[in-house]
């Protein structure tokens, strides 16, 4: 079982500028995987867009097959603990999240939306979200629009507007002449890039920060 990747350090170009944090979501099943594959290249795309905007980003790479049995007791005891804790504590607190996951029956994964599932409904309010996903013919692409897109936005998520499908045939680059996967990415990514760049997340927000000071509890008993 591979453990998530962890966080790669921002690039020195970059690194006395402003920094933002990406997580990369792969529900990919298989080793190796051609969501994991997509997944990476949009991670490159966009931390090349955001270097060109003089923000270095640190990237950390996340397959969700490493927390599968997490998940399923998360779902069963609506607790999250060990190692899915940590993951899902990196992704509501990242800059930015691309999420990217096969597709089964014409639309996401199992595993994909029972790891959305487990995380908060709120937690994930006004972030930047990249979407991809990959099958066996482009028949299929429009799952982006009509499954993952609206799972998404139900969040209150911010989905860029370009999604990116890759077929088989796309990494042979036989197919889509007028927009090919590597030109999709490359959009993708830019378009991530400027969001996550003018949005920094504000973390979570203090459960305490109205509850009076022990001053405030104890000033009408002074004198």
């Amino acid at each position: 079982m591979s453990a998530p990747t962890p966080p790669r350090p921002p690039t020195p170009a970059a690194a006395s500028g402003p920094t933002r944090s990406l997580v990369v979501v792969s529900a990919g099943l298989g080793q190796p995987s051609s969501t994991r594959l997509l997944a990476d290249r949009l991670a490159g795309a966009t931390v090349a867009a955001l270097e060109e905007r003089g923000v270095a980003a640190s990237v950390e790479t996340v397959e969700l097959r490493s927390v599968a049995h997490d998940i399923v007791n998360a779902m069963l005891t609506g607790f999250a603990g060990g190692e899915l804790r940590r993951v899902l504590d990196a992704v509501t607190g990242a800059d930015g999240l691309i999420a990217v996951t096969p597709l089964f029956t014409t639309t996401y994964s199992g595993l994909f939306k029972s790891f959305v599932d487990v995380i908060d409904k709120d937690a994930l309010s006004g972030m930047p979200v990249l979407l991809g996903a990959t099958g066996g013919t482009p028949r299929h692409s429009l799952a982006l629009e009509y499954a993952m897109r609206p799972l998404f936005t139900y969040l209150r998520a911010e989905v860029v507007s370009t999604s990116v499908f890759a077929a088989t045939d796309d990494w042979s680059g036989e197919t889509d002449g007028a927009s090919p996967l590597v030109t999709r990415i490359g959009r993708a990514g830019r378009e991530l890039a400027e969001m996550v760049t003018r949005r920094e997340n504000p973390g979570p927000p203090d459960a305490y920060a109205d509850a009076p000071s022990f001053a405030d509890l104890l000033g009408g008993l002074e004198g």
